[in-house]
């Protein structure tokens, strides 16, 4: 075969397998489009017209192809999260909400400091909520990321309903690049699940009122069974590493107790039932290697972001802003 007869074959042959991929993802969004009209009353005309406006954007699946919590250490990851200034910028925002971060202890029993930590980790308390189109972001996730595209087309889906609910434009609103919006970084359906109209106005916000997004933070955690004074983890010493080898990174899930870990030679659980239901996870800190218990409010926040570094993030970063207020 001559070289240009191979680049001729070569041509025909992306040309025609870029053909194949168009029109699957037709197919899938006009299936979407059936549904959406089926199940929940939107205009076929109008929602296949909303949905052309949408854009496909590679950077977005790069963006999720490697999120930091696959690809950083302990040690680069807290560095992104517990500088002075966010320390600081936390202290200030409890100061400035106190009320309302006191009526949401009361509602939820979710304490002050890990509310904050969780929107000073998610957006810097509001500052930084992301300006990608949110319409985008699912419309790219849903129908050209296969490995997740259920997952998004459902949250698609979520978000088309969010926005009729709350007299949204969709083609407005802006979030992360996996779609999450406002100053906790709510997917839609935890959005429509759990946001809660916490300053009675008759709105729930929260893309752009704290005292929302304080009572939908601790609604959420309280929804998951947080535990007021529980801990989240503590750190430990691990006497025999190949006895816990199976155990430590095993998982999000609390997969053994605190009598398990004792009986392996895990150190630094005094004071703990034996029952406590318990995790471990063994992680690249700055000295070099550490190991942390984690408990049931460790959980918890996993639920909120499914990284066991985002739940050591948000520890830290809520026990700093504490000794911060303490100092006054």
């Amino acid at each position: 075969m001559t070289r240009i007869r191979f680049l001729v074959c070569l041509f025909l042959f992306l040309l025609l397998s870029g053909t194949n991929v168009a029109a699957a993802e037709d197919e899938a969004v006009d299936a979407f489009v059936d549904e959406m009209v089926a199940e929940h009353g939107f205009g076929r005309v109008e929602l296949t017209a909303l949905l052309a406006q949408a854009r496909s954007r590679e950077e977005i699946i790069d963006r999720i192809s490697r999120p930091a919590e696959r690809t950083l250490t302990w040690a680069e990851y807290r560095r992104i999260f517990l500088g002075a200034d966010r320390v600081e910028e936390g202290a200030r925002f409890v100061k400035d909400h106190r009320e309302a971060l006191a009526r949401a202890y009361e509602t939820f029993g979710v304490e002050a400091i890990y509310v904050a930590a969780v929107l000073g980790v998610e957006t810097r308390y509001g500052r930084f909520k992301g300006d990608w189109p949110v319409l985008d972001a699912l419309y790219t996730l849903g129908f050209d990321y296969p490995p997740r595209a259920e997952f998004f087309r459902g949250e698609l889906e979520a978000f088309l309903l969010l926005a009729r609910e709350e007299g949204k434009d969709p083609r407005e609103l802006t979030g992360s690049y996996a779609g999450a919006m406002g100053w906790g970084q709510f997917i839609s359906s935890s959005y429509r699940a759990y946001a809660v109209d916490f300053d009675d106005d008759g709105v729930r916000d929260i893309w752009a009122n704290p005292v929302d997004a304080i009572g939908s933070v601790a609604n959420y955690f309280a929804k998951h069974r947080w535990q007021a004074g529980e801990q989240v983890l503590r750190g430990v010493e691990v006497e025999d590493r190949e006895a816990v080898a199976d155990l430590s990174n095993s998982g999000l899930e609390l997969g053994a107790t605190v009598g398990v870990l004792t009986d392996l030679g895990v150190r630094g659980l005094e004071g703990l039932a034996r029952e406590t239901p318990s995790g471990l996870w063994r992680v690249e800190a700055e000295g070099g290697e550490r190991f942390v218990a984690t408990f049931g409010n460790f959980y918890v926040i996993t639920r909120y972001n499914r990284s066991h570094l985002y739940a050591m993030a948000i520890e830290d970063l809520a026990r700093a802003i504490e000794a911060r207020l303490a100092d006054g």
